[in-house]
């Protein structure tokens, strides 16, 4: 690999709105500022290793599937920050300051709305924590399936299955009469079918391009009590991404994610507490080539100031 700054953390003279696991964000008047580092977790604990050019494919592939998207609901995003000087348009004369580099490609400006507190997960096929679930229970959250389904297998239809966004720890399920106390029935019903309808245009339009969209999650905020997309959008740590040429029922399935990384700490014998051990390097350019590679089938285009590994 070649030699590629990694950006784990962010220090702008700007009001910090949140820190989180990933990204940092930034008050920017009545806007956001957000930007996708290169940090990374996994067991819901941040490593001390950085994936080089993640937060770029996090950010430019999120951006990709907003403008996808935006004609079946409208995003929070202003503008995909390409080049530094852009923020400018957004920074009074008095508060600006030299911007780092690492802002381009990596960053965007986004409108300041109500967060909805639920993940919504769509699923199309049995994988993961639904696999699970189903092989002890022949539910996936709750939800009764046909008898007989593999592990990898596609869903007769894809499922809504929200959950909590807990800010510490693991989410939880909810049930759909849970989601409607959380914010009522009629908008409740809104986000099940715009999640449902989001999803169904995205699994189509990556398995054209060689792709399985196995799952997902999104999330949504109210823009003066209209529904809008936040936050990001169908990337390799909000989704399971499968190559087609390579899907086979009946086992788990190599995704283009962070999961070479959950496997190398599990071998490693870490008991999941902090702290996490440093990655290999072996690891971290197999996780890179991962996200580098998942981007370029799907937008069909190269990244913006990616490393030269592919």
């Amino acid at each position: 690999m070649s030699d590629h700054q990694v950006v784990a953390k962010t220090d702008l003279k700007l009001p910090l709105f949140l820190r989180g696991k990933v990204r940092d964000t930034y008050n920017v008047g009545k806007l956001l500022l957000i930007i996708a580092t290169d940090r990374i977790s996994a067991f819901d604990i941040v490593l001390p290793s950085g994936i080089p050019a993640k937060g770029l494919v996090l950010n430019q592939l999120s951006a990709f599937w907003f403008e996808k998207t935006k004609n079946i609901l409208p995003n929070h995003l202003v503008e995909a920050i390409a080049e530094v000087q852009n923020l400018d348009r957004y920074l009074p004369p008095s508060s600006r300051f030299p911007y780092p580099s690492y802002l381009s490609g990596r960053s965007m400006i986004v409108k300041k709305v109500e967060r909805i507190p639920v993940e919504c997960v769509v699923r199309g096929y049995l994988s993961g924590s639904a696999w699970a679930e189903y092989q002890k229970e022949g539910t996936v959250s709750g939800l009764a399936l046909p008898k007989g389904l593999k592990q990898s297998q596609e869903l007769p239809q894809p499922l809504f299955t929200p959950t909590t966004k807990a800010q510490t720890g693991h989410d939880l399920p909810l049930e759909m009469e849970e989601v409607e106390k959380l914010v009522g029935s009629s908008l409740a019903k809104e986000i099940k079918t715009k999640s449902l309808e989001i999803y169904s245009f995205a699994r189509e339009y990556a398995r054209a391009r060689g792709i399985i969209v196995a799952d997902t999650k999104f999330e949504f905020g109210l823009d003066g009590g209209r529904l809008i997309l936040i936050d990001e959008l169908l990337t390799p740590d909000s989704s399971r991404f499968w190559d087609s040429e390579l899907y086979q029922v009946g086992e788990p399935q190599d995704s283009y994610d962070k999961q070479p990384v959950r496997d190398w700490l599990t071998a490693s014998g870490w008991n999941k507490e902090p702290p996490a051990p440093p990655l290999s390097p072996e690891v971290i350019e197999d996780t890179t080539r991962r996200y580098l590679k998942v981007y370029e089938r799907l937008t069909g285009r190269k990244l913006s100031s990616a490393p030269s590994i592919l």
